[in-house]
């Protein structure tokens, strides 16, 4: 069976396209759908569950080792919960990408959120409906459930 230039065309034209989509279909949303009961219960009792692939194992590891100091607050658990919460966000955590050697424990200070929020001006994040950085419900309606695709945003006036 002889097979044609152009058909060859055809199909690296459409591999390309179709390799092209998803690349930009990443880049320009996120969602996850890692869960776990006890993740969601304990972290969600405090603020939103946020998607361990938003952080690298390594800061995983590390939040989940000083749970007594979280951010000012003592996030304590038994050990057998921390375990298993701990197991969940390293299985599903994100990739590390080497930026630092210290592992970073705010999801708002990495490289990725900044790239992504670079649009968003001080005076946004100060609105008292949203408050700070970290509080993606307030214009990620569909946090709660791990859908963060930019094009469901609504920034509160």
């Amino acid at each position: 069976m002889k097979i044609s230039k152009r058909s060859v065309f055809l199909v690296s034209l459409l591999a390309s396209l179709t390799l092209a989509s998803v690349a930009m279909a990443d880049e320009h949303s996120y969602t996850s759908s890692a869960t776990d009961p006890a993740w969601k219960a304990e972290c969600a009792s405090c603020h939103l569950a946020y998607p361990p692939q938003l952080l690298p194992a390594s800061s995983w590891r590390e939040l989940m080792s000083g749970l007594d100091k979280h951010f000012g607050t003592d996030a304590s658990l038994d050990s057998q919960t921390a375990v298993r919460i701990a197991t969940f966000l390293e299985k599903n955590a994100g990739r590390d990408r080497g930026s630092s050697r210290m592992p970073i424990l705010r999801i708002t200070e990495t490289r990725w959120f900044l790239h992504e929020h670079d649009e968003v001006s001080g005076r946004t994040w100060k609105n008292p409906k949203v408050k700070s950085a970290s509080n993606c419900a307030a214009c990620h309606a569909g946090a709660e459930q791990g859908d963060f695709n930019e094009h469901r945003i609504r920034i509160p006036k």
